[in-house]
């Protein structure tokens, strides 16, 4: 026991500090740059965040670890890629050798990098002018699993039609459709799609980029 005070809310208040710090800053308002992060998840997500957002609780380190590693003396700074009136903005962890390098956490050892990594990888070789990548996922007990990459320029031309189509959603005030993941049961926005849009359209973000398993 340690007294009546209650260290689970100090320990939550610390890593929303720590995360507060570290986090990229997007402006809701400023839709002509439109954030790497933003359109390789469900961009009904990212629009969520900007017109109407929900605060989430910081669970996991993925944030956090990228956040740390841009810091250090390999880290990088953000970059923007043209498209004509529009600016995508990436943020690679770290720049080595000249490979793009990303770090994500996970539980467990990975046979294949989730496909929102894969295209966050080939898009900041694309904004870095970089050939080569590498995604590591590092486990509790320090295993890590690392994928190697190659830029690839069909994958990024799919990247640049979904910065498109969040940049006309959210001038229209268009709300983007349903793509599930494993990421949504821990949405902040979950009820919204699921309980007041049962008869949405779901298409998952792995197929519409042709990601989906590999045999």
């Amino acid at each position: 026991m340690m007294g009546d005070r209650d260290f689970r809310t100090t320990i939550q208040n610390a890593i929303k500090s720590i995360g507060n710090e570290l986090e990229i800053d997007i402006d809701s308002k400023d839709f002509e740059t439109i954030h790497l992060q933003e359109v390789v998840r469900c961009m009904r997500r990212s629009y969520y965040d900007r017109v109407e957002p929900l605060e989430i609780e910081r669970r996991g380190f993925n944030e956090l670890l990228s956040g740390l590693l841009r810091k250090l003396e390999y880290g990088s700074n953000p970059k923007d890629f043209e498209i004509n009136e529009l600016k995508l903005r990436g943020q690679a962890d770290m720049i080595v050798d000249d490979a793009i390098l990303l770090f994500r956490s996970a539980t467990d050892e990975l046979e294949n990098p989730h496909a929102s990594d894969v295209l966050y990888l080939n898009a900041c070789m694309w904004i870095y002018d970089k050939e080569d990548g590498m995604v590591v996922y590092i486990t509790g007990d320090r295993k890590e699993s690392t994928f190697s990459l190659t830029r690839n320029k069909k994958m990024f031309e799919d990247t640049i039609r979904r910065v498109r189509v969040l940049n006309n959603l959210l001038k229209e005030e268009k709300t983007p459709i349903l793509e599930p993941s494993a990421e949504c049961t821990e949405c902040q926005y979950y009820e919204r799609c699921f309980t007041k849009r049962k008869n949405t359209k779901q298409t998952s973000l792995a197929e519409m980029l042709g990601l989906g398993k590999q045999d």
